[in-house]
């Protein structure tokens, strides 16, 4: 009986789904932006710097706004 309520438990929680190579790229383009920008900073490379920033930032735009239009599809699908 307690097999039951263990094998029913485990179906019924979602696996994370993988992470596409699109969420991939761009995890590592974001976080490669934000160490060139600590780094060009930290060097007094002000125009490096500043521009790593601002991809970094854009990079985490992107992130945010596929995020919610994922979701938003999700939803909308079910």
């Amino acid at each position: 009986m307690q097999d039951a309520t263990a094998v029913k438990s485990t179906m019924d929680q979602q696996t994370p789904a993988k992470p596409t190579l699109q969420q991939i790229v761009l995890r590592a383009l974001r976080i490669a932006a934000s160490t060139v920008a600590i780094v060009e900073l930290l060097r007094n490379q002000w125009t490096g710097g500043v521009l790593a920033a601002m991809a970094w930032l854009l990079f985490s735009q992107v992130e945010r706004s596929r995020g919610s239009a994922d979701k938003h599809t999700r939803e909308g699908s079910s």
